[in-house]
């Protein structure tokens, strides 16, 4: 085991070179920018996204712009004194509320308040399926019920059927953790990912349903081959992506963390190894308080496993067949 385990760190990029949550290149300036407290580049970003109808790029620059505004507000601020109406602010501006309303023990009562903004967003262009997530989520804090879920649900697909953020925010409502059930996020999540096209993110929809149920406190009822069926499935979306590509990189996080909880350890090197540099918070963040040391903690894990399943006159390029 000792022998192989360091030759299995062949195409795995070392600890220090590891990138939490890297932004893209059109992402990364606007950060930079926002950091000197400047806005106008996180508005064109966006407006970018929303004049192409960019939508998946448009909702993870949202998430990472209300998260940054979340701990420096002073480029946020100056948009709004300088642009209170801008369609992309709106959108930020909800994402913000929302985010910080589920961080306060006081979520259902911040989220009350919230709707309003929410409502702004989607009329400020009746073609962006983003503020619908944001709706989605706001559904799931503020325990709606199914009706109030249905309609957010309607009005997102409506503009765009087969959005990720969209689906995702929605298996979310009806996890077991929330207002469903096991069963009833499995079957939603095979039905997208059955409908869309192929390369599509949403076939990773199945694993999100799996990993909820593995990091369940007892999860029980759904059996080991559909669990598997989810981790193939995704293995077979993940191949149709260049190595250390960084737009699948949350779902071959994903995908990794759901194949060390299933103790395929091939296979979950595969994906270590395809990942690069990019690791991201989701899903380590769940497991640990510190998601980037999780990260290196559990690649080094899988390594050792697989390591040992070697024999000893044997080589690492054998892994793949065990």
């Amino acid at each position: 085991m000792i022998r192989h385990t360091g030759a299995l760190a062949a195409g795995l990029p070392p600890d220090d070179e590891i990138l939490l949550d890297a932004p893209d290149e059109r992402l990364a300036p606007a950060l930079v920018a926002a950091g000197r407290g400047e806005y106008r580049a996180a508005a064109e970003v966006l407006a970018h996204t929303r004049e192409r109808a960019e939508w998946e790029n448009r909702d993870r620059y949202v998430l990472r712009l209300a998260a940054f505004a979340a701990s420096r507000a002073e480029w946020f601020d100056a948009w709004q004194r300088a642009h209170p109406h801008d369609p992309d602010l709106l959108l930020v501006k909800a994402e913000l509320a929302v985010g910080r309303a589920f961080a306060s023990p006081a979520r259902a009562e911040l989220l009350r308040e919230v709707g309003p903004l929410i409502a702004a967003a989607a009329g400020a262009d009746p073609r962006d399926p983003v503020p619908w997530r944001v709706a989605l989520d706001h559904a799931r804090g503020s325990n709606a019920p199914h009706t109030a879920f249905e309609s957010a649900w309607a009005q997102a697909v409506r503009r765009s059927p087969h959005h990720y953020g969209c689906h995702v925010a929605a298996l979310q409502y009806l996890s077991a953790a929330w207002y469903g059930s096991h069963a009833e996020c499995f079957d939603f999540a095979e039905r997208a990912a059955q409908d869309a096209l192929p390369g599509s993110l949403l076939q990773a929809l199945p694993v999100r349903a799996a990993f909820a149920y593995l990091t369940a406190q007892a999860p029980a009822g759904v059996p080991r081959t559909r669990l598997d069926a989810a981790a193939d499935l995704a293995i077979e979306l993940s191949r149709r992506y260049d190595a250390a590509d960084p737009w699948p990189a949350e779902v071959r996080n994903l995908l990794a963390c759901v194949l060390i909880e299933l103790e395929r350890w091939p296979d979950a090197l595969e994906q270590l190894r395809l990942l690069g540099p990019y690791a991201t918070s989701f899903p380590w963040d769940r497991l640990a308080d510190d998601p980037l040391e999780r990260f290196l903690e559990l690649r080094d894990e899988v390594r050792i496993e697989v390591a040992a399943t070697l024999p000893l006159r044997g080589g690492p390029g054998g892994a793949g067949a065990h």
